[in-house]
């Protein structure tokens, strides 16, 4: 069963576009440019960021 959890060897600040990359088995880089997009269009992004950083689990 696949877990969303943080990504501590592969991370940038905390982990979360990583582990969300693991988890949905896309290129990191690709959850990267679309957090700093919905961070760019309205505050979605950073309130996102924060919440899956809150729950997710470490590794």
């Amino acid at each position: 069963m696949k877990r969303l959890v943080l990504d501590k060897q592969n991370k940038k600040i905390a982990g979360v576009c990583a582990g969300i990359a693991n988890y949905l088995e896309v290129d990191v880089t690709v959850v990267r440019i679309l957090f700093l997009i919905a961070l760019l269009c309205g505050s979605f992004g950073f309130w996102a960021y924060i919440i899956v950083w809150a729950i997710a689990p470490d590794q």
